[in-house]
């Protein structure tokens, strides 16, 4: 954080249980850096029995503001001075302000906003749209009452247990004065009249990591009837549902926008401030970075197959340093790579990659998107060098399209030949095993924008393991 800690900053903070894995300080500790203000974020775990306690304790010590999180969204609403009215209506509350002058916070719920302000930058619409939502709980909530208020003609809250799914219908339909919301057992999805395409939202806990290999319908013809699928969770970025929308032809929207604008308005009601689209977008990069633990992303494949227009693109979407391994030996060496091969070999020159791939495990640097020379991974030694550097993507693409993009390519050594496309379809062959073992992820680029493969590259790296 830029801002120094001194005795005239305020603090904010999350309370919930648990809160070890929120990315939210990211989110405030960098609104405050580039806004200027005095202000530190930290989460606060609290205990069950002791919110209450937590409450009092945060305004006692002139706690500026809280987010809450699960369990508390609605038990903190009685320990309230004031709420406002949407979060009234919604039953949750996820954004506590200190009242001026006061003796306690306002409620809001700016999971509202989040929803909102996701479906505008995604260009979807609510008006006059049919509905699915899976899930009745947290974040269920507000997407409902969102539903009334602009003006979707029918919703459908489908939840496993469905008195749940019927409280917040009667909610909702006695707020809109009419009955707008149909409650469901999640297992009667079949129902849903197929002469319509749904917007879905998907807002349980199921597909969150680590059960990323799980979505609450896996039946793809339930899929067919979607035209776009929003997902709260976040973490994979792109979860087994929003795969199972893509499949099927529908838009989809990713969890982490509303975690981002929720936390942006929370930021502004705080604060008294505004904060602006361009920085919201450089901020959401940011927090990608966040999702991927700031991991280092090491990009390798056949010559011809994007590895430094993407690498380009992946380090100025998460605010990564970008290095290739190519160019930091040709300024070691002060020559060329193709001078280096011409007059060394290329056995010195391998011997190179080596040495580079561990000077920069020393470095102990990260937030690094690092691409490497195709011939780079043909060494065992590499590959494992490789992996203990970062994440690898192994990117693809056809014999075709590498020609197309190398044809004219004097600088290449190893395609010194007359017949360059058979000397490519057999590197390729020759590679191809060696590049897969080497990978976490492969990822096809023919006929792709570097923008989506980048996305692409950190939708696929936030569904691994976490280290």
């Amino acid at each position: 954080m830029k801002n120094e800690v001194k005795g005239t900053t305020r603090v904010c903070g999350l309370i919930g249980n648990p809160v070890h894995h929120t990315v939210s300080p990211d989110i405030h500790n960098s609104l405050a850096d580039n806004c200027g203000i005095d202000l530190v974020y930290v989460p606060f775990e609290v205990g069950k029995g002791t919110l209450s306690e937590a409450i009092k304790g945060a305004y006692a010590l002139n706690v500026l503001g809280l987010n809450v999180t699960i369990p508390y969204k609605s038990d903190v609403i009685p320990l309230l001075q004031d709420i406002d009215e949407t979060a009234k209506q919604i039953g949750a509350v996820n954004t506590l302000v200190r009242i001026s002058g006061g003796e306690g916070f306002k409620g809001y719920n700016t999971d509202y906003y989040g929803i909102e302000k996701t479906l505008e930058n995604g260009e979807v619409s609510l008006e006059g749209a049919s509905v699915v939502i899976l899930g009745a709980g947290g974040v269920a909530r507000p997407a409902a009452f969102l539903c009334a208020n602009k003006g979707a003609k029918e919703v459908f809250i489908l939840n496993r247990t469905l008195s749940k799914a019927v409280e917040l219908s009667d909610a909702v339909n006695a707020y809109a004065g009419k009955e707008l919301c149909k409650a469901m057992e999640l297992n009667a999805y079949k129902e849903l009249k197929a002469d319509r395409k749904y917007l879905c939202f998907q807002m349980t806990s199921i597909g969150l990591y680590p059960d990323n290999g799980s979505a609450v319908i896996e039946d793809q013809e339930f899929y067919k009837l979607i035209d776009a699928g929003f997902d709260a969770v976040y973490r994979p970025l792109k979860t087994k549902f929003l795969r199972l929308c893509e499949q099927a032809g529908a838009k989809t929207l990713d969890g982490l926008n509303i975690l981002l604008y929720q936390g942006v308005k929370a930021f502004e009601l705080w604060n008294d401030t505004s904060v602006s689209e361009d920085y919201c977008r450089q901020l959401y990069g940011r927090l990608l970075a966040s999702v991927l633990q700031n991991e280092n992303i090491v990009l390798t494949g056949f010559m011809g197959c994007g590895k430094s227009r993407i690498s380009d693109k992946l380090a100025k979407i998460l605010g990564y340093k970008r290095l290739d391994v190519d160019a930091l030996i040709e300024e070691e060496q002060g020559t060329s790579i193709s001078s280096i091969f011409e007059t060394k070999g290329e056995e010195y020159f391998r011997d190179l990659e080596t040495k580079m791939m561990k000077k920069l495990i020393a470095s102990g640097e990260k937030k690094i998107a690092l691409a490497v020379g195709g011939g780079l991974p043909l060494r065992e030694e590499n590959r494992k060098l490789m992996r203990e550097f970062g994440k690898v993507v192994c990117l693809n693409a056809t014999a075709e399209t590498v020609y197309d993009r190398v044809k004219n390519d004097n600088s290449r050594p190893l395609l010194q030949t007359e017949n360059v496309m058979d000397k490519i379809i057999k590197l390729q062959e020759e590679r191809r095993p060696v590049y897969e073992k080497a990978a976490h992820i492969l990822v096809d680029t023919d006929k792709k924008k570097p923008a989506d493969i980048a996305m692409e590259i950190i939708a696929d790296i936030s569904a691994l393991p976490l280290d």
